[in-house]
C-alpha cells in the first residue's frame, strides 16, 4: 500500500494518491490531470476510483477530466447531486482497491453531502481517514459555504458537523492518520494549523472542536463565531464541480496565444479583457502597462484572483515573467477563470522595447514612510480586519483588500493616499486597482507593518495606544 499526500501550497490543498497491487484512487484532484496520469503510469497502476469529499468551493476539481482519460468512476457520498454521471455511494459503502478498502462515512455538516473517506490497510485495520473540509489540523469546517438548500442555516450545519465529528470520526482509533483537505491559508476554515496531518488521537487532545466534553450548543457556538464572508467565487467554484466545466486542455491551449505589443494593445483596447499582471510585487513597482491589475504568482494567488475578479468568464490578458505564461494560465484555471484570451509575448520587456506607454506607481521603503508621514496624511491599512483591530497605525483606515470593491466609495480620487499591508504584496494589489479606477494620488509602501510597528510612529493595540516600540 501506498499513500502519497500531493500538496499545493498556493491553495493549501491536499489531494491523495492511494496505490495497493496495481489499482489507484485520487482524491479531490486538483484541475490539472498530468501528475495523477504521469505518477500512475510510472508506477504501472490503473486509476480505478476518483473519491470527491464534498463540492469544493475553493478550487475547481479535476475529477471530470481525470474520468475521461483514465475510465476511473467518480464516487461522491450521499445527497450529492450532479449533472454527470457518478457514483453516488451509501453510507458504509466499502470500495476494493486492491488489496486494501477504503469505506465511506458520510459526515454532513461543511456541506450536506461531506464525505469522509476511511482507508483500511491489508490486515482489514484502520489506517488513514480522508476527511475534505469535515476536519482539518487543529480546525473543523466552516458550516456556512453550502449551496442553498431549502432552509437551513450556519447553525443547523455545524450541529450536523458536531454529530458527524463524534459518532463517525472520535470513535475511530487514535493511531489512525488524518489526511484533510487543506491546511493554513485556506479560507475553508477559521485557524487551521501550518501542518497537513496528524494522528487522530494528537488532534482529539489538541483540536478545540474535537473536545470530548464540549456540548452541541457550544460547539455551534464556536465554529459560527467570527466567520468573515466566504469569498465571492467560492458559490461558482462549488456550481462548476457540480454541474461540469471545460476541459482543462482547452483551456490551456486557448491561453497559449502569444500576443505581440501591438496585437496585446489592440486586443486591450477593444475588447472588455481585464489586463492581469502576476509577476514579482518589485518587477510591478517599477513599471507596468496602464489599467493592468497586479496579482502576484509569488503570493496567494489564486485566492486573490477569486476574491477580486467577480465574474469568472471575464476575459483576460496576461503579463507574466517570460516562461511563467503556462503556469499561469494553470493557476487561474484552478479556481474557475478560464477565459485566458492571451499574454504579451516577450512580457514586459517587449511592451517597453515596442515604446508603449508605461505607468508607476510611487513605492517607497518603511524607513522612507516614517520620515514623510504626518498625522494629517491619509493611510489605508489594506489587512484583514482581524490584523488591524489587532495593531494599526493610529490614524490609518482599514481598508481591507478583500472588500476594496464594496469599499471603493470610501476613498476619493483627488486625496493623496499612503498604502500599507503585512509586506507590500497586498498593498500593491490595492494600489493597481485603485490606480485603474482613476486613483492617481497613491504611494504604496513596500516593507513589513512589524518594522512600521517598530518606528516612531504612533500605533494602536488591541490593548493599549503606543508611541513607537
Amino acid at each position: 500500500m501506498k499513500v502519497e499526500q500531493i500538496y499545493t501550497g498556493c491553495l493549501a490543498q491536499g489531494a491523495y494518491y492511494i496505490e495497493s497491487d496495481g489499482e489507484a484512487a485520487i482524491i479531490d484532484p486538483l484541475r490539472e490531470t498530468s501528475p495523477y496520469i504521469l505518477k500512475a503510469e510510472s508506477n504501472k497502476t490503473k486509476i480505478k476510483y476518483i473519491f470527491e469529499t464534498h463540492f469544493h468551493a475553493d478550487f475547481v476539481s479535476g475529477h471530470l477530466d481525470l474520468a475521461k482519460k483514465t475510465g476511473a468512476k467518480i464516487v461522491y457520498g450521499p445527497q450529492a447531486e450532479t449533472s454527470y454521471p457518478k457514483h453516488l455511494a451509501t453510507d458504509g459503502e466499502v470500495f476494493k482497491l486492491g488489496k486494501v478498502t477504503i469505506t465511506v462515512l458520510h459526515t454532513p455538516g461543511h456541506t450536506p453531502e461531506s464525505t469522509t473517506y476511511l482507508l483500511k490497510d491489508e490486515a482489514g485495520e484502520p489506517y488513514a481517514i480522508f476527511s475534505g473540509d469535515t476536519l482539518f489540523i487543529g480546525d473543523v469546517g466552516r458550516p456556512d459555504l453550502a449551496q442553498k438548500k431549502g432552509h437551513l442555516t450556519a447553525e443547523d450545519l455545524a450541529g450536523w458537523l458536531y454529530d458527524s465529528l463524534r459518532n463517525k470520526i472520535m470513535p475511530l482509533p487514535d493511531h489512525v492518520i488524518v489526511y484533510p483537505a487543506h491546511g493554513a491559508g485556506s479560507a475553508c476554515g477559521k485557524s487551521m494549523s501550518k501542518e497537513t496531518w496528524d494522528t487522530l488521537g494528537n488532534q482529539k487532545q489538541n483540536n478545540y472542536a474535537l473536545r470530548a466534553d464540549m456540548t452541541k450548543p457550544e460547539f455551534i457556538e464556536a465554529v459560527t463565531d467570527g466567520l468573515l464572508p466566504p469569498p465571492t467565487y467560492f458559490s461558482a467554484n462549488a456550481k462548476l464541480n457540480k454541474m461540469g466545466y471545460e476541459s482543462i486542455d482547452t483551456v490551456m491551449k486557448r491561453g497559449a496565444q502569444a500576443l505581440t505589443p501591438d496585437a496585446f494593445e489592440k486586443a486591450a483596447n477593444e475588447t472588455p479583457a481585464l489586463l492581469l499582471d502576476v509577476r514579482g510585487k518589485e518587477t510591478f513597482a517599477k513599471g507596468f502597462i496602464p489599467n493592468a491589475i497586479f496579482i502576484g504568482l509569488k503570493g496567494s494567488f489564486a485566492p486573490w484572483v477569486g476574491a477580486l475578479i467577480p465574474d469568472l468568464k471575464q476575459p483576460i490578458l496576461l503579463i507574466t515573467n517570460v516562461g511563467e505564461e503556462e503556469e499561469a494560465v494553470k493557476r487561474l484555471a484552478r479556481v474557475g477563470y478560464d477565459n485566458v484570451v492571451g499574454h504579451l509575448a516577450g512580457g514586459f520587456d517587449a511592451w517597453v522595447a515596442a515604446e508603449k506607454e508605461v505607468d508607476v506607481i510611487e513605492t517607497i521603503d518603511v524607513e522612507t514612510f516614517t520620515t514623510r508621514y504626518k498625522e494629517d496624511e491619509q493611510l489605508l491599512d489594506v489587512r484583514k480586519p482581524g490584523e488591524y483591530d489587532a495593531a494599526h497605525v493610529t490614524t490609518a483606515q482599514s481598508f481591507p483588500l478583500d472588500f476594496i470593491n464594496e469599499k471603493m466609495s470610501e476613498v476619493k480620487t483627488d486625496t493623496p493616499y499612503f498604502l500599507h499591508c503585512r509586506s507590500g504584496y497586498r498593498s500593491t494589489i490595492a494600489a493597481s486597482i485603485l490606480r485603474s479606477r482613476g486613483f492617481d494620488n497613491l504611494v504604496n509602501i513596500q516593507g513589513k507593518f512589524d518594522d512600521i510597528a517598530a518606528s516612531p510612529i504612533p500605533t494602536v493595540t488591541a490593548a493599549c495606544s503606543l508611541g513607537g516600540k
